[in-house]
């Protein structure tokens, strides 16, 4: 548990900054990314999702502007961050469709198949067990409800590998310092993904917490992935 805490006071320490910085650091690619997720989740109209590590809400307002029907219940255990997902609520668009809840995504506050969709962003790195907050996740989701999972990955080919990790390990953490205020958590980020299994292998983990049909979509060279699992 030393870790979640580390991971919850780090992402207060930069929640003033974090959407600006994301935007910085990725030039505005990271919506585009977004979007491919809430597209992979093809929540049905009416439908009550949920929005797993939430941050500022990203993904939790990509999903309401690309259905406007939607129930979206955003969860994050850190207070900071829910904070600046509510004042952004205030200027969003169908923003009476969304809540947001203090949450840890491996005990969830949430009756068994409660939701129609669930997705996370750039989230999976940093918890404590992966399997684990794969079947919590699965025990609240209907059946035939789609996970979502956006993150970065480990890229394929060499040469495009060895590019991104320049960016990723050497200008992340320069820029995060410049414009997100904290080199040492800009530095954490990338460093999370040392340790992170690679597409398959974490496609193979969705299988083993009991989803089918998990597969996985690579972007940006294989540096980004989409996994999905079907409850």
């Amino acid at each position: 548990m030393e870790k979640a805490a580390y991971v919850r006071e780090m992402f207060a320490s930069i929640a003033p900054r974090y959407d600006t910085t994301n935007r910085v650091l990725t030039g505005g690619v990271d919506e585009l990314w977004r979007r491919r997720a809430v597209k992979e989740l093809a929540a049905p109209a009416g439908g009550r999702v949920v929005d797993l590590c939430c941050g500022t809400g990203d993904l939790s307002f990509h999903l309401l502007r690309s259905d406007a029907t939607l129930q979206v219940t955003g969860v994050d255990f850190c207070e900071p961050m829910l904070d600046g997902a509510r004042r952004r609520a205030r200027h969003e668009a169908g923003a009476q469709n969304v809540s947001f809840e203090r949450a840890d995504v491996m005990a969830l506050p949430f009756e068994d198949a409660a939701f129609d969709g669930a997705i996370m962003g750039f989230s999976m790195r940093n918890v404590v067990d992966i399997v684990a907050t794969l079947r919590e996740t699965r025990r609240i989701l209907r059946p035939g409800a789609r996970f979502v999972n956006l993150d970065v990955s480990k890229a394929p080919n060499p040469v495009f590998k060895r590019a991104f990790d320049l960016y990723f390990y050497g200008l992340v953490p320069l820029v995060g310092g410049i414009v997100g205020g904290s080199m040492s958590a800009y530095r954490y980020l990338p460093n999370s993904l040392t340790n992170y299994p690679g597409a398959a292998e974490l496609s193979e983990r969705f299988t083993l917490a009991g989803f089918r049909e998990a597969r996985f979509v690579r972007l940006a060279g294989g540096a980004v992935a989409v996994h999905v699992g079907t409850a």
